[in-house]
């Protein structure tokens, strides 16, 4: 059983900065591929962005690459979203979420393992 935990969500003005955390539970982490969604009020989860077993392989929504970034340190069990020059846009519940299977975390794909989610909201 893997467990997500995530942590950092908060309020932020827009240009500002914030880093969300996920602790994950399990000896096995480094074989999972990570990523992180986001539901805005009224809107669909959306998918934000992946990374593989091993850091090499990343990817993200249009709407965000150039300010977050995505990283994970395997000896800590941790993956981070670093998220820069934030937008209103950019409010929401943030998910992490993990998968054997990178594809399920890409758009469209559906996690076996999610957190409970983190609000981050942008003022403008």
């Amino acid at each position: 059983q893997v467990q997500l935990v995530e942590s950092g969500g908060g309020l932020v003005q827009a240009g500002g900065s914030l880093r969300l955390s996920c602790a994950v539970s399990g000896r096995t982490f480094s074989t999972y591929a990570m990523g992180w969604f986001r539901q805005a009020p009224g809107k669909d989860r959306e998918f934000v962005t992946h990374i593989n077993w091993n850091g090499g392989i990343t990817s993200y929504v249009d709407s965000v690459k150039g300010r977050f970034t995505i990283s994970r340190a395997n000896a800590k069990n941790t993956v981070n979203l670093q998220m820069n020059s934030l937008k209103p846009e950019d409010t929401a519940v943030y998910y992490c979420a993990a998968d054997l299977d990178y594809r399920n975390l890409l758009v469209g794909g559906t996690p076996a393992y999610w957190g409970q989610g983190t609000q981050v909201t942008v003022s403008s």
